[in-house]
């Protein structure tokens, strides 16, 4: 099902940023469109400081590719632009190119809901120089976006440890499609539903909500609302109890929910969105306990994060299911991923690959060439040992050496009896996703798989282990021999 098209309803082919299309143009014009290029999509730091990242948003880029074109509106529109003499910024018969044009990259990419870490390829992008410079913009609002939420649900579900995790983000995500997108990308992560009815209809996400403090607010007593309520959504009560006091709020709960036991029917539980949740928490448990209600939810919403849910169940509040909101869909801490998309390859006139680097004082910022591939390791217990980058026109000898990326005088050596897997596999060919639409549940599955084999040292959300990523030894000295030309270049120019 082609969920970009029933949310948006035309093309998207101009989500770029203008300098993607004005360096498509210097291609076209100078000959080189039809290059053949290699392009990787990766991040460089982890987020929140974390020992891990969850990669999501792929099913919807390849989506948005499968359907891109430059439709009649589009080129109208680009051809409207005009440079900084007044004049056009395109000529017609590149307009003519574009609206012609249609994308038959080839893609391997680490599948979504898997664990990844800095540097790594989570997309590698094979075709002409012009289709995939066209694609960078797209590709990187959608991944790192949706790799960053998820990435934040995951350790707030980790923080929950088991509790039911909801997500109610909706009215303060950053735009429509920042809500729409959050609500998948929080559902990869581990939320077991969403207040969003959009993104329930659009990614059959189950969708969770009773009442606003508004509904209270309507009725002369609180008790009258709760009732009303009740008569209406036998099925579907869970009592917000803080508008006035509290625990009176609690009180009042019970009295309906023992009125909806009569009738057959059973008071889901209550929520807390205001005030000490420790103390109020503990409180309501005791008032719902004594009154016969031992199942029913305490439900804690009210700007909460991980690391809020973790300190509240440190401190024993009895809590048991969490409602978060502005700190996931926002990403509160932390705005961005902070993705790239950097050319790595580029094949020549006589058809040999020429592996490209990009270099900075700021040693993170330099880019690993070749055409990299991700090589897991497992350990005999089948946990997660490390990984490796290796380039697929050069694999690894069957002990290869290893060079960690951040300290680049760490060095392992692999064992051929080791267990592992490469990440990276096709999911497009010639413009056409090859893999099946995965269902969001198999994606959190595979998800929450992933975790129970990623060990605790490197999985704790404070201060964890850095997991080890390292170069395969013939892509570090291909590193350091391009770095190496460069500076040599560099340095005849200054002389």
């Amino acid at each position: 099902m082609n969920h970009l098209q029933q949310l948006y309803g035309h093309s998207l082919a101009l989500l770029t940023d203008l300098y993607q299309l004005t360096m498509a143009y210097g291609y076209w014009k100078t000959g080189r469109q039809d290059q053949e290029v290699v392009f990787s999509l990766f991040f460089r730091k982890p987020p929140y400081q974390g020992g891990y990242t969850v990669s999501a948003g792929l099913n919807n880029a390849l989506e948005l590719i499968e359907q891109l074109h430059f439709t009649a509106d589009d080129i109208t529109y680009l051809a409207s632009i005009t440079g900084n003499d007044g004049k056009p910024l395109f000529e017609k018969d590149f307009l003519d190119y574009l609206h012609q044009l249609r994308f038959t990259c080839n893609i391997d990419a680490i599948p979504e809901g898997t664990l990844v870490f800095p540097h790594q390829p989570l997309l590698r992008v094979q075709g002409s120089l012009i289709q995939c410079q066209l694609l960078e913009t797209a590709l990187l609002t959608i991944v790192n976006y949706q790799t960053l939420i998820a990435t934040k649900a995951a350790r707030v579900c980790q923080a929950a440890a088991g509790d039911i995790v909801l997500e109610f983000g909706l009215r303060r995500a950053q735009g429509i499609d920042g809500g729409i997108s959050a609500s998948r990308a929080a559902y990869i992560g581990g939320c077991v539903g969403t207040s969003n009815v959009l993104a329930g209809k659009l990614y059959n996400i189950p969708v969770k909500g009773t009442h606003a403090h508004s509904w209270v607010m309507v009725f002369p007593e609180e008790l009258e609302a709760f009732q009303t309520y009740a008569d209406v959504l036998p099925n579907n009560c869970i009592f917000l109890v803080d508008t006035y006091d509290t625990l009176q709020g609690v009180q009042n709960a019970i009295q309906i929910g023992i009125k909806l036991r009569q009738q057959g029917h059973e008071m889901a539980g209550i929520r807390l969105d205001s005030g000490d949740l420790l103390s109020l928490s503990q409180h309501a448990r005791r008032l719902l306990d004594q009154a016969g209600f031992p199942d029913a939810l305490i439900v804690a919403s009210n700007d909460l994060d991980e690391y809020t849910i973790q300190d509240l169940k440190n401190r024993g509040a009895a809590i048991n299911a969490w409602g978060v909101g502005t700190k996931l869909v926002t990403s509160y801490d932390e705005p961005a991923l902070g993705g790239v998309y950097k050319l790595t390859a580029i094949k020549t006139p006589q058809g040999i690959w020429d592996y490209r680097i990009k270099v900075s004082e700021q040693t993170i910022k330099t880019t690993n060439p070749a055409i990299l591939q991700v090589r897991r390791f497992y350990n005999d217990q089948g946990f997660f040992l490390g990984d490796m980058l290796y380039d697929i026109l050069q694999p690894p000898t069957q002990t290869p050496v290893l060079v960690n990326i951040n300290d680049t005088q760490k060095l392992l050596k692999i064992s051929p009896e080791v267990a592992y897997e490469d990440l990276l596999v096709p999911v497009m060919r010639h413009g056409k996703a090859t893999i099946t639409d995965n269902t969001l549940e198999q994606i959190r599955q595979h998800l929450q798989q992933q975790l129970q084999r990623y060990p605790e040292n490197f999985k704790r959300l404070n201060n964890p282990d850095s997991y080890p990523v390292s170069l395969e030894g013939g892509v570090f000295l291909l590193k350091e021999h391009l770095i190496n030309q460069i500076k040599q270049s560099k340095t005849r120019y200054q002389m």
